[in-house]
């Protein structure tokens, strides 16, 4: 079983400075071999899904939408790619190729000459604009 540490320290009003000092000193030394048998602790949790904006001109990412986060993409010539689930993807802008592993929820393209796809899911599909072309791959 791993080792606890519980501590109890009373630092007098009088005698300063150095009394507090002494007792700190002392706190952080029994600290620091407070847990040495323990293993370390578990990894955070991951960030609840939320909404990811991607803007540029001309470049090209990788971008992950986890376990169902959002993704807006704005400006032109792009070239993504988008691994995990998305909730929804929006698309404006011209020339963005897309590539996408999962859309769950809405896909809306506007703007001209976008090109997306997507590998699973059943996404509900606006295409608001001339020129782009949609696929589930």
């Amino acid at each position: 079983m791993p080792a606890r540490c519980f501590f109890s320290f009373q630092t007098p009003v009088a005698g300063g400075a150095a009394v507090a000092a002494v007792a700190m000193v002392a706190v952080a030394a029994a600290l620091a071999g407070c847990g040495g048998d323990q293993a370390d602790p578990p990894a955070p949790p991951a960030p609840p899904p939320g909404s990811i904006t991607y803007g540029s001109f001309g470049t090209s990412a990788d971008i992950d939408c986890g376990r169902g986060s959002s993704l807006d993409v704005s400006g032109s010539n792009n070239i993504l790619t988008v691994s995990g689930s998305c909730a929804s993807i929006s698309v404006g802008g011209a020339d963005n190729t897309i590539v996408a592993e999962r859309i769950d929820g809405t896909l809306s393209v506007a703007g001209l000459n976008n090109i997306v796809s997507y590998q699973q899911g059943e996404p509900t599909i606006h295409d608001n604009g001339p020129g782009n072309r949609i696929s589930k791959a």
